[in-house]
């Protein structure tokens, strides 16, 4: 399985957030704690997640809206764009597994657990490829404990010393080009880049046209390859 995201830029302006929820957060103790008091630490949504089903983890996330979001392309230079962000679970032969709608300025690794559950029970598989934005702790944890192998790109940010994949790590690690091709032909091809509608449902019904219908075309090149 090869995981990643897109940015998807539709003429829609982004939405202004409600701040209502950080009010009504109750605020602790500023300052450090007393000697021999120790303040609970709030686990992270990822955190939850491993012992979430999937209903719970798809209901946890945020709701779906026009934003503006950031993002650090292959070349190291960071864009932003308005709009959502279209997550996909790609296999061998580009053909697409899973694809979720988020908003845009949700992080990729937010949505790496919900996909591998989703994907867990669609097909069988022994590998999750993923960039260095899925490298956390409990999404290492979560894949080990469903049977596959998690090879992520260590994330140098946060570690002190910095993990080197092994060379057959690094090699695996090659197909999650695939990925990669899948979200440049969805918006070469296939409609990606022209979006007409609005609203969180119809974009996601104007993608999935797309996807289906690349899907079907890979699914074709395999079963019926081109004689020479």
């Amino acid at each position: 399985i090869s995981r990643d995201s897109t940015a998807i830029e539709p003429r829609e302006k982004p939405v202004k957030k409600a701040h209502d929820d950080e009010a009504h957060k109750p605020k602790g103790k500023r300052g450090r704690p007393r000697k021999g008091q120790e303040r609970p630490k709030e686990k992270t949504r990822i955190e939850k997640q491993q012992h979430r089903n999937l209903e719970e983890n798809l209901n946890d996330l945020p709701p779906v809206c026009c934003d503006r979001g950031t993002k650090r392309n292959a070349k190291g230079h960071t864009t932003s764009w308005n709009g959502y962000k279209l997550h996909l679970d790609v296999v061998d032969g580009d053909i697409v597994v899973s694809a979720h709608l988020s908003s845009a300025s949700l992080h990729d690794s937010q949505l790496a657990i919900p996909l591998s559950q989703i994907t867990g029970q669609r097909i069988n598989s022994c590998y999750e490829l993923m960039d260095s934005a899925y490298d956390a702790q409990p999404i290492h944890e979560f894949i080990k404990q469903q049977g596959r192998i998690p090879i992520i790109d260590p994330n140098p940010r946060r570690m002190k010393i910095p993990i080197v994949l092994d060379d057959d790590r690094k090699q695996r690690f090659k197909h999650r080009s695939s990925v990669e091709r899948v979200n440049g032909t969805l918006k070469d091809r296939f409609l990606g880049r022209t979006i007409w509608v609005r609203g969180a449902s119809k974009i996601m019904c104007h993608l999935m046209f797309g996807l289906i219908s690349m899907s079907a075309l890979q699914i074709y090149k395999l079963l019926c390859p081109a004689t020479p």
